[in-house]
């Protein structure tokens, strides 16, 4: 595991990839902390962090786009299958290589508190933590640009996969709002999903009949839960989108509380999302 983890962190620094990301974080924060905090005197640096936000969208399809879908096209990922390592040992290499390209220029951004203090008051404990809060959202985002990485051999496809991915994460909260709440619409938005994800499966599987079995039996229990029990589907799907919101969450740690709750969502995100990842290379392997 540690040979795939130097090896991709060094792939980042062999091009501009590293620098740049780095960079561009890094500059965002400069800037974003001298607007609020310097020139319009305001000491809250969680702010600064929740409105950086919005970087996600751009820097997370390009950390990791190239992660699996490269090896995948120049047929270098038989040299990983060839490794005396596990597949999970392979995957979790390549998501540390990008923990820690991330971890860097966040590192960075924890020196602008004690900066700040040095003109006025800071609460230190809600800057930490939203800063360690923003981190995980970054490594819960790499998680999920990773899975969808494996599953194409095109850097392009999975870099614009990976950014509407994000994109709705992003705006979920804003989309609740314009969702239906009546049972009906919530109940043609659930088997929308289901055939989304039944579409899912046969990218991990590369099995028609494993994914039409899986969206068929989705599809059946939706419609029966429907009819027994309809009253369940009222605004059922706008709470999904809220609870699916990974940026929305960040505001508790913006607010001053620290949220075990959020950090285990996000530890959960990337588990699950490393697990996904596994599957997809491991019957990649096997065929």
């Amino acid at each position: 595991m540690t040979a795939v983890f130097k090896r991709e962190l060094k792939s980042y620094f062999d091009g501009m990839t590293g620098y740049f990301f780095a960079a561009f974080l890094i500059f965002l924060a400069g800037m974003y902390t001298m607007i609020y905090c310097f020139k319009n005197l305001y000491p809250y640096y969680e702010y600064v962090i929740y409105e950086l936000c919005f970087f996600y969208l751009i820097a997370i399809p390009i950390l990791t786009m190239k992660s699996i879908a490269e090896d995948k096209k120049q047929k270098t990922d038989q040299l990983l299958y060839s490794l005396p390592l596990s597949m999970a040992q392979i995957v979790m290499g390549k998501f540390l290589a990008m923990a820690v390209m991330l971890l860097l220029p966040v590192g960075v951004m924890a020196v602008i508190p004690i900066i700040l203090k040095q003109y006025g008051t800071v609460n230190f404990a809600t800057s930490y933590g939203s800063l360690f809060a923003f981190y995980l959202l970054g490594c819960a985002l790499i998680a999920v640009g990773l899975f969808l990485s494996s599953l194409t051999e095109n850097q392009i496809v999975a870099a614009v996969m990976c950014f509407f991915a994000v994109l709705i994460c992003y705006l979920s909260v804003g989309l609740s709002n314009y969702v239906p709440t009546d049972a009906a619409s919530s109940f043609v938005a659930f088997l929308a999903v289901m055939l989304l994800f039944a579409v899912l499966v046969y990218f991990i599987t590369k099995s028609k009949i494993t994914a039409f079995s899986v969206g068929i039996i989705g599809e059946v229990a939706i419609t029966i839960l429907f009819f027994v029990k309809k009253s369940l589907f009222e605004s059922a799907f706008q709470k999904v989108l809220l609870q699916c919101s990974l940026f929305q969450r960040l505001m508790n740690f913006i607010n001053g509380m620290f949220d075990l709750t959020t950090i285990v969502y996000y530890l959960s995100i990337i588990f699950l999302f490393l697990f996904f990842t596994v599957q997809v290379m491991e019957k990649r392997r096997w065929n």
